[in-house]
């Protein structure tokens, strides 16, 4: 289990424009790092086009946002050019950085067991520490009141 103020697990994946990401890329800066199950779902579009809708405000703060799911890099691109995403995504396909942060777990689905992603939102502080998390995150409204967080959390 993660807890605020630990160093965020570290990371290196490939983006939707097949670029070689790590953690130490956002290093002095704040990163919204989100988890999500699957490109070109119901919530998980409505995830990725909030954060998108936020864009301005969340760059203005001088905070980048990252989706990460276990899709194909070309998955992401597709989703990025069909929902004209203002966001980076990353492609965690052996979901090894999903077990780091504790979000791969058992889920049930009509009768079903299946390990899958558990929707989740980690906020890292410019020095690579955890500064808030989200866990089993409800879509609606998810994005303003991460904004509202790092805004308020920001000012103090």
């Amino acid at each position: 289990m993660l807890h605020i103020n630990q160093p965020a697990p570290a990371f290196k994946l490939v983006n939707q424009a097949e670029e070689i990401i790590n953690l130490s890329d956002f290093s002095g800066q704040w990163l919204i790092l989100y988890f999500y199950p699957k490109d070109n779902t119901p919530g998980c579009t409505t995830e990725a086009l909030d954060f998108t809708a936020l864009h301005t405000e969340f760059t203005q703060l001088g905070v980048t946002v990252v989706g990460i799911s276990p899709d194909s890099v070309s998955s992401h691109g597709k989703f990025i050019t069909k929902q004209n995403l203002q966001i980076m995504l990353l492609s965690d396909f052996d979901h090894q950085v999903a077990e780091a942060y504790g979000v791969w777990q058992l889920k049930k689905f009509m009768g079903k067991e299946y390990m899958g992603i558990v929707r989740s939102t980690f906020v890292i502080d410019p020095q690579g520490n955890l500064a808030q998390t989200w866990l089993k995150v409800k879509v609606k409204g998810h994005a303003v009141g991460v904004l509202e967080w790092l805004t308020n959390h920001m000012a103090s």
